[in-house]
């Protein structure tokens, strides 16, 4: 029995963000599979809507819909071939779901799911995996791409995004349109070749961030780019300034800027563009007492104090650690409590 790898990311770390190892399952399946999409929940639920789990017709699942009983019975059923094919279709768990009976969820909430059956080839109402190599051709280029699936024609089409700030929610469903976005996330400018920027790129990565390191040392900073590509997780690099990497980049609410050099030429150049840029989260390294010496230099910059109230001083949740593999999960962490409205504002 193939065994599902919670939340469908890369386990590696590398790749293009959490879709990528899914998206090398599935266009490397060798005749085609079952693609399995979160369209609601109701209640308690580990996977948000969107959430995507593949099985191919050798049995090997990647992805995740569930806690892990829903998969086994998807596995079982895809085995005996009676899941909805070769049209798209719905499945439900749960209370008061169509299979509620059979397999009633732990959690107590309901569950429905849009199920797709993938081909080889392309047929007549069976999508194949051609369009799939475009989806994972975008990703691996770091672009934003939107597919959309209409469930009663089974019709799917591809839709290249410019921006992903400006394309909407991940993940929408009506009833009978589902619309999914492919690509980074997020995006993360980090300010300073270092050991912290070395251990926060991967994990960022993994996240779903398109990263960018700014460094103008330029030595350090091709000597950290090629470890970061030797072990799968390739990043922009930028020996320009600071503020003119931020100013090309903070373009919109998506984008996070960190400030790691601890050198206060580079580090305040990035923060007096990021703080009055659209960038929805700036954060710098620096202890309590260089952080409030920082905010002083930057108002008698003149930056105005609403825009520097907006960094995030000592950059990270409080988790109490020093080492700089440590630092960069409390500022992954920090990161993910801001995107998912959890954490305070910066103070």
């Amino acid at each position: 029995m193939g065994d599902p790898v919670r939340g469908g990311t890369d386990p590696t770390g590398g790749g293009q963000g959490p879709d990528c190892a899914l998206l090398d399952a599935l266009c490397a399946a060798p005749s085609g599979g079952w693609l399995f999409t979160v369209a609601s929940t109701w209640g308690s639920s580990p996977c948000p809507p969107g959430a995507l789990l593949f099985i191919d017709d050798q049995g090997r699942m990647l992805g995740s819909v569930s806690g892990g009983c829903v998969e086994a019975d998807l596995l079982e059923r895809s085995r005996h071939r009676t899941l909805p094919a070769p049209h798209p279709g719905l499945l439900h768990y749960g209370a008061d779901g169509s299979a509620g009976a059979r397999l009633p969820l732990p959690c107590g909430g309901r569950l429905t799911l849009i199920c797709e059956r993938i081909c080889a080839r392309s047929g007549a109402l069976a999508p194949g995996l051609d369009h799939w190599h475009q989806v994972r051709a975008a990703v691996a280029a770091e672009r934003t791409i939107a597919r959309q699936l209409c469930l009663r024609t089974g019709t799917v089409t591809l839709v290249p995004l410019p921006h992903r700030a400006d394309s909407g929610p991940d993940f929408t469903w009506d009833g009978q349109r589902a619309r999914r976005l492919f690509g980074p996330r997020h995006g993360l400018i980090l300010i300073g070749a270092g050991p912290i920027t070395a251990s926060l790129a991967p994990i960022a990565r993994a996240l779903g961030h398109r990263v960018i390191v700014c460094d103008p040392r330029a030595g350090q900073l091709q000597t950290l780019a090629a470890v970061l590509a030797g072990s799968g997780c390739p990043v922009l690099a930028e020996s320009r300034m600071p503020d003119d990497c931020v100013r090309a980049h903070a373009r919109h609410g998506r984008i996070a800027v960190v400030a790691l050099t601890h050198d206060p030429r580079l580090d305040d150049l990035a923060l007096m563009v990021a703080l009055t840029s659209p960038a929805g989260y700036v954060g710098a390294l620096g202890s309590r007492r260089s952080q409030a010496a920082r905010r002083a230099r930057l108002l008698e910059l003149g930056l105005p104090a609403a825009a520097v109230d907006r960094l995030r001083g000592p950059v990270g949740l409080d988790l109490g650690g020093k080492a700089p593999a440590e630092i960069a999960v409390a500022i992954a962490a920090e990161l993910i409590a801001v995107q998912h409205g959890r954490c305070p504002a910066a103070v």
